[in-house]
């Protein structure tokens, strides 16, 4: 499953800008909710953890999760059951993070794309489960990155999230209660490598631009109009409005000019 191997590339992007960062840098906050560095690695570290639970011992994936569910049904959110799992700080968080991801793309690279895994929702294929970790870890190593004032370099595995994006198009209108419309429109996207990627039907309006911009709008890690993409017709200007490749209640895209790479 060379998704898992996607997975550990996007997370070793991140681990080395962190590599050399100081102690005290892992508690600059950055322009994400105003989560910490610690906070985002947290985050990554717990759902990589659920996630390989969920493909080894059920049971324990489901008393792992289940403090988050309550905290999701009280209105209260993840961090507080995140935190409270995951102790590690600073640069001892980084390694135990890193250090499973590594272990964990090792075995998931054998497995069975097809197989079947319980999550907090319905269940996915052992192939959307991994591509969901490639795709957390891209979109909150954006935070990183912009914090840092770094720029990140992209790859064609970002197809994989691109596919997340694409897949998602009728689930992004659904968790805002809009209709579905009976067509998604064309994407034309240019791959890091150059590489163009085609999806949709024109006739139901057009997207075109970078492909590393159409992840960005659908992980709601850049506002549309920081972008170069270009949107035609209200079908496409509809779904870039409200694109949401990620689970969970709705969510709505930062501001223009919110995030973006701080000057360093």
């Amino acid at each position: 499953m060379t998704e898992a191997q996607d997975f550990l590339a996007e997370s070793e992007t991140l681990h080395s800008l962190l590599a050399d960062l100081p102690e005290a840098g892992f508690d600059t906050t950055t322009q994400f909710k105003g989560w910490t560095i610690d906070d985002v690695l947290v985050h990554l570290h717990f759902w990589n953890r659920a996630a390989d639970l969920s493909a080894r011992d059920e049971p324990a994936f489901q008393r792992m999760i289940a403090p988050v569910v309550a905290s999701f049904q009280r209105g209260e959110g993840m961090r507080g059951p995140e935190n409270a799992t995951i102790e590690l700080r600073g640069p001892a968080l980084r390694e135990a993070w890193i250090t499973h991801a590594r272990d964990m793309a090792h075995r998931w690279a054998g497995m069975d794309p097809k197989a079947r895994l319980p999550w907090a929702g319905p269940s996915m294929s052992a192939r959307s489960s991994i591509t969901a970790r490639q795709m957390e870890t891209w979109a909150h190593g954006f935070e990183v990155f912009d914090v840092l004032g770094q720029a990140r370099t992209e790859t064609d595995r970002i197809r994989n999230i691109v596919m997340l994006g694409v897949n998602t198009f009728g689930w992004s209108h659904k968790v805002h209660g809009l209709d579905v419309p009976a067509a998604m429109p064309a994407l034309e996207l240019t791959a890091p490598s150059g590489a163009r990627w085609h999806f949709g039907d024109a006739s139901a309006g057009r997207i075109s631009g970078p492909a590393a911009d159409f992840a960005a709008v659908v992980t709601q890690t850049r506002a549309l109009a920081d972008t170069a993409l270009t949107v035609d017709g209200h079908g496409a200007q509809q779904w870039m409005a409200h694109a949401q490749c990620f689970a969970g209640p709705p969510n709505l895209p930062p501001a223009p000019g919110n995030r973006h790479r701080k000057a360093v």
